[in-house]
């Protein structure tokens, strides 16, 4: 084994590789760029060393750089994690050239099976059904339209090389292809090198099926069973489990005795993974083969009880795997859900800025990968992904439930995330039942929607947690006799019935508040709805609140600005304005605040930078044009004109760094 590991990674997985190291007994070194000096991988390592600027191109993807650390360092080998140079055959054949061990497949596996033209045809040379689709790699519109010709539209550009959903457009028709095709390629030669695309087939419900491998250097080969990961955006998973609802015991199996025959055929050592799309019809169709870990590898841990990274040091050090594909039996199921600073009510924008407040939710069965805590800073350079949330049920129900309590209990301030989305998903009855595709956030929770009504019950309970807050924050106020962080029910809170109004949006709710004969014990009428109500026996936090009310445990997370107290709860966001009765008939009458609206300008909506500007002054343009190309988080993004108009300036160049709400074009008033 060896007797240490450079990790040439950062974030959640960097910490989640050092751990397997730690148990291991294997020292570590991290590889860090200037903004992430005070990350949290770069202090759990044994050692550390800077490779370069904020820029994964000049940093995490520094291949001599990274190569050099690991010798000057006394490393015997570098774990890539994924994204950055995990998938790269340059970096691992230099590697293995420098007589070090890359812990992944070798260099001319991960170039055949990361060049999807030639991983596709070894699939058609080994039985493995796939998409329909052209079978040459595309570099210029016209070898485009001709292929998407043969195809039949809608059809889906892909990258030649990498994955992640990055340089991935659906085009619906023609006139459409020529902008797609540009943004796939500047995007795919920015992360990838490698600017060839190919056409194929777009299946407009599939679901997102993957098989995870394991392979040593003996010509052994097991798959662990199934991930299911149709839940996505922008072809980015948010939601994955296993084992997946739409498999049977023989779909599984002869999925993963074909994922492993491809594996076989290609040589394939160490953890990868087959991904597959399945059809209506139970069809299925390989999509492509990733050579690395999966962002999504817990899931499969937790089915198996097994630790991944540790088979993967394992076999790189040379030894057999520890078991058989008969060996192999999942129990219960897991889900995960990864934590981004985005925007899902703004249609997933990035969000980025100093994490102020940070707490992760505890207890049985729960697993959090983090690579950030309070005070880590979120920029425009890497990819939003902060954490990733797992849970283990008995089932998928208890495995669900389960997870949406966590989401409950997961505060981050400072930055936007999508916790509260994927509590949506998580809630959403086509998910609870299963039936569900990669279409599912389109269908059923577009941008800025906010999705199915929440049901009264959920809304008395955040009338509850918010009313009975601000209760006992009042009564401390009054009273001064306590500090604001206090016990509940402790002597001076006043113990009887006092009424409140509470005002979320159009709804209002009218809210009786008594303490019962218990210290923690409440009686909480809503709208004449009689409620038992227990608060823990602990001191009152402000911003995470766990209630039990009649006989079910559930936890809040608050803000407050006076008597205004924003919930979140089960994926419902709501903003309550609380008031006692005689405050309430004044305010009930009191104007609504008018926004003011600022007219013809286009604003940036996502922090970032300015790849292209594709107009000028004088410049007529229509709406849904592409104005300005932005990239932000490794993802480039087009801002396209709101309206029909005639361009007067253009306050931007390709190179600035811009800001949410930054005026990047004005219109001339018609």
């Amino acid at each position: 084994m060896f007797s240490k590991v450079l990790i040439a990674n950062r974030g959640e997985i960097a910490l989640r590789i050092i751990r397997s190291c730690q148990a291991l007994g294997i020292s570590t070194v991290a590889v860090y760029s200037e903004p992430d000096f005070r990350s949290q991988h770069v202090r759990l390592a044994d050692e550390a060393v800077l490779v370069g600027g904020a820029r994964p191109a000049d940093s995490y993807l520094r291949i001599d750089a990274i190569i050099e650390a690991a010798l000057d360092t006394g490393c015997q080998a570098i774990h890539p994690g994924y994204g950055f140079l995990s998938e790269n055959a340059q970096f691992a054949e230099k590697v293995e050239a420098a007589g070090l061990s890359f812990i992944g497949p070798p260099a001319g596996v991960i170039s055949t099976m990361g060049d999807k033209i030639a991983a596709k045809k070894l699939a058609i040379d080994s039985g493995v059904p796939t998409v329909p689709g052209h079978s040459d790699p595309v570099v210029n519109l016209e070898q485009a339209r001709e292929a998407a010709e043969v195809v039949g539209y809608p059809v889906l550009l892909k990258p030649a090389s990498g994955g992640g959903g990055k340089g991935m457009r659906v085009v619906e028709k023609e006139q459409d292809l020529g902008s797609a095709l540009q943004l796939c390629q500047q995007e795919t030669q920015k992360s990838f090198a490698d600017d060839r695309i190919f056409v194929e087939r777009y299946l407009t419900r599939p679901r997102h099926i993957e098989i995870q491998l394991i392979g040593d250097q003996h010509g052994n080969i097991v798959h662990l069973g199934e991930r299911e990961c149709s839940i996505q955006r922008r072809y980015q998973k948010i939601i994955e489990e296993s084992p997946s609802c739409a498999l049977t015991p023989g779909l599984r199996e002869k999925m993963g005795s074909l994922a492993c025959e491809l594996a076989r055929a290609a040589g394939y050592v160490n953890a990868g993974t087959v991904e597959f799309i399945l059809d209506e019809d139970k069809s299925f169709y390989f999509l492509e083969m990733n050579t690395r870990l999966q962002v999504e590898h817990p899931v499969t841990e937790m089915v198996n009880s097994l630790d991944l990274v540790e088979l993967q040091l394992r076999v790189a050090a040379g030894e057999s795997l520890p078991f058989n594909q008969e060996d192999v039996s999942l129990k219960g199921w897991a889900i995960e859900v990864r934590v981004c600073a985005e925007d899902a009510r703004r249609g997933f924008v990035p969000s980025i800025g100093l994490i102020t407040r940070y707490a992760e939710p505890r207890g049985p069965h729960i697993r959090v990968d983090s690579g950030v805590d309070a005070g880590s800073t979120v920029s425009v350079y890497y990819d939003p992904m902060l954490a990733k949330v797992i849970t283990w049920g008995q089932n998928r129900e208890e495995a669900r439930s389960r997870m949406i309590q966590a989401l409950n209990g997961y505060h981050i301030e400072g930055v936007s995330t999508n916790v509260d989305f994927a509590n949506q998903v998580l809630s959403h009855p086509v998910f609870i039942s299963g039936a569900f595709t990669t279409a599912f956030i389109p269908t059923h929770l577009p941008a800025q929607d906010e999705g199915l009504p929440p049901a009264p019950e959920l809304l008395d309970a955040m009338a509850i947690a918010t009313t009975l807050v601000y209760h006992l924050r009042d009564n401390l106020m009054k009273t001064a006799l306590l500090p604001l962080k206090s016990k509940v029910g402790v002597s001076g809170t006043d113990q009887a019935a006092v009424s409140y109004v509470a005002k979320c949006d159009a709804d209002v709710f009218t809210v009786e508040v008594e303490q019962t004969v218990g210290e923690h014990e409440w009686n909480i009428q809503v709208n004449g709805v009689s409620y038992e109500v227990v608060t823990p026996p602990m001191e009152f936090y402000r911003r995470r609140l766990k209630l039990t009310i009649n006989g079910e445990s559930s936890y809040f997370r608050l803000k407050y600005n006076g008597n205004f107290i924003e919930a979140a709860h089960c994926g419902t966001y709501r903003s309550f304005e609380i008031y006692n009765p005689r405050e309430w008939e004044v305010a009930k009458f009191m104007p609504q605040p008018s926004q003011k609206k600022t007219e013809n300008v286009l604003d940036c909506p996502m922090p970032g930078m300015v790849v292209d500007v594709r107009v000028e002054p004088g410049e007529r343009v229509y709406r849904g044009q592409e104005l300005i190309i932005l990239e932000s988080m490794k993802m480039e993004s087009a801002v396209a004109a709101p309206a029909d108009a005639l361009v007067e300036s253009v306050n931007v160049n390709p190179g600035d760094t811009v800001e949410t709400g930054t005026v990047l074009i004005h219109f001339e008033k018609e």
